[in-house]
């Protein structure tokens, strides 16, 4: 077992640096030995840190990659997010993301470490959520670092180019193609609801709207904690099969017709992404070497590097 998973790392790694070296010139500062010199210590403490947070909210993990998403798919992955009254009060962000205390508190554990002014909040950002996925017992893989944080939050990018629980599947391949994504990309990176929750606001139709791509006993079991009115907040994990642990079940329970948000089960309902999810519901290392590498090209899409924006005191809000 050790062997094997050892060959898939491997794999996973090889495809990865293959994806880094193959970036255009303009994404190339990004390197995994950027602060080699000014912040050693910077992958040690930001684990540390991580790992501690969760250990504390066993939910944080999926919420810090839910922010890293969140922020590169607006205006790339540039900390846009974590600044207070700004994108995140997008529809798609405002009480659906949260943990930006969090991003503060291992920002200034990295500080007092290295220094201020010295490493990102988006890198740091980066950092944290592959420190997520191996916490909660997902695959590792190399962060390029070398981000720096923006000035200006685009609200109406956050407005625009975030996928939502009620998308059906042409609108969601349309939005992750706009962002250089193949539909494989696009459900590996899906993946990341094997752990997680949500909301019943964000489910409860389709609990109760009786429709044959739902299995009957999972609809019951979701209603006795999400009625028809009221209870908007109360949560669900996103795999029902092993909620908290990340893996390859969740594509299990798409082919199972248990996804919980009509974003999730869209992916396997006829259309052209059911191949792909039975290929990932079968073969789990075939899931965990594409989702490192579409985790490293969502990582670059269009960082702030040299002189551009700035390295933030305060993640939630400009120097």
């Amino acid at each position: 077992m050790a062997s094997s998973t050892s060959s898939v790392l491997s794999i996973g790694l090889v495809m990865v640096l293959l994806t880094t070296f193959s970036l255009p010139a303009a994404l190339a500062q990004l390197s995994v030995s950027y602060y080699a010199s000014t912040c050693p210590s910077v992958f040690d403490t930001v684990r540390s840190a991580t790992r501690s947070v969760i250990n504390r909210d066993g939910r944080m993990g999926a919420s810090i990659l839910r922010l890293f998403f969140h922020d590169c798919f607006v205006s790339g992955c540039d900390g846009g997010i974590l600044l207070s009254g700004g994108e995140r009060n997008a529809p798609g962000n405002i009480a659906m993301v949260r943990g930006y205390d969090v991003i503060d508190s291992i920002k200034a554990q990295v500080d007092r470490a290295c220094g201020r002014s010295v490493v990102s909040c988006a890198d740091i950002l980066a950092i944290s959520s592959r420190d997520s996925i191996v916490e909660l017992g997902g695959p590792s893989y190399s962060v390029p670092l070398g981000r720096r944080d923006t000035r200006t939050p685009n609200i109406a990018g956050a407005r625009s180019d975030l996928p939502a629980f009620f998308h059906d599947l042409p609108r969601i391949i349309d939005i992750f193609q706009r962002k250089g994504f193949s539909e494989r990309e696009m459900v590996a990176l899906s993946g990341a609801h094997s752990i997680g929750q949500a909301q019943c606001s964000s489910f409860r139709d389709r609990i109760y709207s009786n429709t044959s791509n739902i299995d009957p006993a999972f609809a019951v079991s979701r209603q006795a904690t999400c009625p028809r009115s009221g209870g908007d907040g109360n949560l669900a994990p996103l795999d029902p099969q092993s909620p908290g642990r990340f893996g390859n079940n969740y594509f299990q329970a798409l082919m199972n017709r248990r996804g919980l948000l009509n974003s999730d089960q869209v992916l396997f309902n006829g259309g052209s992404t059911d191949s792909i999810v039975r290929t990932y519901a079968n073969a789990a290392s075939a899931f965990s070497t594409d989702f490192m590498n579409a985790m490293v090209k969502m990582g670059n899409l269009s960082p702030l590097t040299g002189t551009q924006g700035e390295i933030r005191t305060t993640c939630q809000r400009v120097n």
